[in-house]
């Protein structure tokens, strides 16, 4: 069993803090992201799970045990880095077997993980040749074939594939998919890329300045996003996100132009309030060309002007105007849409969110 847990976790340089207290339980053989923009504190925790990084206060637990003054090597983790790290001058086999070596675990003991873990990143036919032989990709494997044979309780992940391109990042993150599902153990995983956390990850942890902001499944985040921060960075294209004022049931946008107020924040807002309304691009589409089409249930259609298309094969995405500000809608199985049409817009407003201004916090309840 290796749970993880961290309690009123701080970061401090000199008089500054740098993560701010935070409280996160990660479950036995749970894989968790940590995810946010550079400077968020998502590096910095991880290694202060992995004992890289001193604790200015609180306390890490891994399998019920307080871990603040074990030295990393015996806190039983394993770190893939995002830069490989691996030995120049030795072999697939020799690189992957080292940490072993050192810990004068027995030759035969060495071949049979070695084995194993070649078997499961399917590297045996490299197990002869040395990193500079391999791709980006192969390396990679190779840092997490290293990982893995040391039998840790914690894998831990610094943003492993920020060195590859877009391809290799998706072949890559589908052997750490299949890593998971194999070796059953817990992983901790940190990316600024929202599609690596979205598609690796049981549950996302969002940081912000040294704050978690939300944890949650993917779908959670996604579909049920706590503040405007989380609305906004998770998605892509983003969430649409802009001011309105409440009046005689409707949120009244810059410029006068208006939609309906969703029937879910009927009973939670009141006239003159100040809200931030948020509207996913898959739920603004050509009318007949959404995700939802037909199913959506509290609907709104307004005919807009279309500034710039931009063709994605079996989706289109549309930048449209409304109330003096862009907004971006996806539109499915696309039809020839020009620049400066004007198009009838579907706005499911059963799937609009609204934020505090002041505290940006969601107005659900």
């Amino acid at each position: 069993m290796a749970p993880v847990t961290l309690k009123k976790l701080v970061k401090r340089y000199g008089n500054v803090d740098v993560v701010h207290g935070i409280d996160l339980e990660v479950k036995d053989r749970e894989f968790i992201a940590l995810v946010g923009p550079s400077g968020c504190g998502k590096s910095t925790t991880l290694r202060m799970i992995a004992g890289l990084e001193d604790i200015s206060d609180g306390v890490i637990e891994i399998g019920g045990k307080p871990v603040n003054d074990l030295p990393p090597r015996a806190r039983n983790i394993s770190m893939v880095f995002q830069s490989y790290a691996l030995y120049p001058h030795m072999t697939v086999r020799e690189n992957m077997g080292f940490s072993l070596k050192i810990g004068k675990v027995a030759q035969s003991e060495i071949d049979a993980r070695v084995n194993e873990a070649a078997q499961i990143l399917d590297l045996g036919k490299y197990m002869d040749r040395r990193p500079s032989q391999l791709s980006g990709g192969q390396r990679q494997r190779v840092a997490m074939g290293r990982a893995i044979v040391r039998q840790p309780d914690v894998f831990l992940f610094d943003e492993p594939l920020s060195n590859l391109d877009a391809k290799l990042r998706t072949q890559v993150r589908t052997e750490i998919k299949r890593l998971h599902n194999k070796v059953q153990s817990t992983m901790i995983y940190v990316t600024h890329d929202q599609v690596e956390a979205m598609t690796l990850s049981d549950r996302i942890v969002i940081m912000r300045d040294g704050y978690i902001e939300q944890v949650g499944t993917p779908d959670e985040v996604f579909k049920r996003p706590a503040t405007r921060f989380v609305a906004g960075f998770i998605g892509s294209p983003p969430m649409n996100l802009n001011e309105a004022s409440v009046a005689d049931g409707k949120l009244i946008f810059e410029g006068g132009q208006s939609l309906p107020l969703p029937a879910e924040f009927r009973n939670k807002v009141a006239a003159g309030d100040k809200v931030i309304f948020g509207l996913r691009p898959d739920d603004i589409y050509p009318t007949g060309h959404g995700l939802n089409s037909g199913e959506a249930t509290d609907v709104h259609e307004l005919e807009l002007p279309v500034s710039i298309t931009e063709p994605l094969g079996n989706e289109t995405l549309l930048f449209v105007t409304m109330a003096e500000r862009e907004w971006v809608s996806r539109m499915l199985n696309p039809r020839a849409i020009a620049g400066g049409e004007v198009v009838k817009f579907s706005f499911d407003l059963s799937q609009a969110h609204l934020f505090s201004p002041e505290t940006g916090k969601t107005l659900r309840s």
